[in-house]
């Protein structure tokens, strides 16, 4: 099989369409190594990664064949994926080769994230567009320019912004909260902070307060805990999240953090406002509805908890 696809690899790059672009040239662009030589019309498209480049693909309704739905724990996204008859290729970590070339894909999507090795290999197979945008709006408005179909795209945004406008006037001005996320070594804080990861670029922008703790002007990072670090999250209402990409929904170590003493003397769980959230939404976070899915948890845990 290993012979096949290096074949292939070999008719496919010397091919005129590798030698100059018939398609659209896309000069400008928050992905790598522009410009982007795009099809016109992608009719076959492969993401290399399970959510955040797939998610908004089906929402913008393009023509995904294939994406690594394995070890996914937004069901809901997996199966709306599957139903569309995206083909499964595996873990994101080592999709499989052999399948994106039998899927003859005429684009290949993903984030920057999966590294340069991972793009030169993939645009040996078809245009690739790593996207380095680190604001999720950015990603939706850039990856709708590369396939092709940003008209209207701005009205995808009215009904949320409407409801991010409604949500902001309802949050609790005096009420400060605490985000933070349990693995099985560590605790992970995502700060809010410019470029933050998308469910924290959310709360921002509804208005939601964090802890100065949870706060930074700069870009920082991920703040990354051991238990004594957990007293920094002195929020008047806690959120956690379990699982994610790992195995911490089920390793049992969450269990056993919600009993722990240093997790008990927390303002917010002393005060009874701690609330367990999606890992679905929060650590798989993927587009419009991940938003709204978001916005959901503030009007539930923030506004009609405070």
């Amino acid at each position: 099989m290993r012979i096949v696809v290096l074949a292939l690899l070999g008719i496919m790059l010397s091919s005129p369409a590798f030698a100059q672009c018939d398609g659209r040239l896309i000069a400008d662009g928050a992905f790598l190594h522009p410009p982007l030589c795009a099809p016109k019309v992608p009719k076959r498209i492969v993401s290399l990664v399970p959510t955040f480049s797939l998610d908004i693909a089906l929402e913008l309704g393009l023509p995904v064949v294939g994406a690594p739905l394995f070890g996914m724990s937004d069901e809901d996204l997996k199966s709306r994926a599957e139903a569309a008859g995206v083909v499964d290729l595996g873990s994101f970590m080592e999709p499989s080769i052999e399948k994106i070339v039998a899927l003859q894909p005429d684009l290949i999507i993903g984030s920057d994230f999966l590294g340069e090795e991972a793009y030169q290999m993939a645009s040996r197979l078809a245009p690739t567009a790593l996207l380095t945008g680190a604001n999720w709006k950015e990603f939706y408005r850039t990856l709708s320019n590369i396939a092709g179909v940003a008209d209207g795209i701005e009205g995808r945004f009215v009904e949320y912004e409407k409801r991010v406008a409604s949500v902001r006037e309802r949050v609790p001005k005096d009420v400060r909260v605490s985000v933070v996320r349990i693995t099985p070594w560590e605790f992970q804080v995502y700060l809010d902070e410019p470029d933050a990861w998308a469910p924290f670029d959310v709360l921002r922008e509804a208005g939601v307060r964090r802890t100065d703790f949870e706060t930074s002007e700069t870009k920082v990072g991920t703040k990354r805990l051991d238990f004594e670090g957990l007293a920094g999250l002195d929020g008047d209402i806690l959120l956690y999240i379990v699982g994610g990409s790992n195995d911490s929904a089920t390793s049992g170590r969450h269990e056993a953090v919600l009993a722990n003493p240093l997790w008990q003397m927390l303002p917010a769980v002393k005060a009874g406002r701690a609330y367990r959230v999606d890992a679905a939404t929060w650590m798989e976070f993927s587009g419009l509805a991940s938003a709204n899915k978001v916005l959901d948890d503030i009007e539930t845990y923030i506004i009609s908890r405070p």
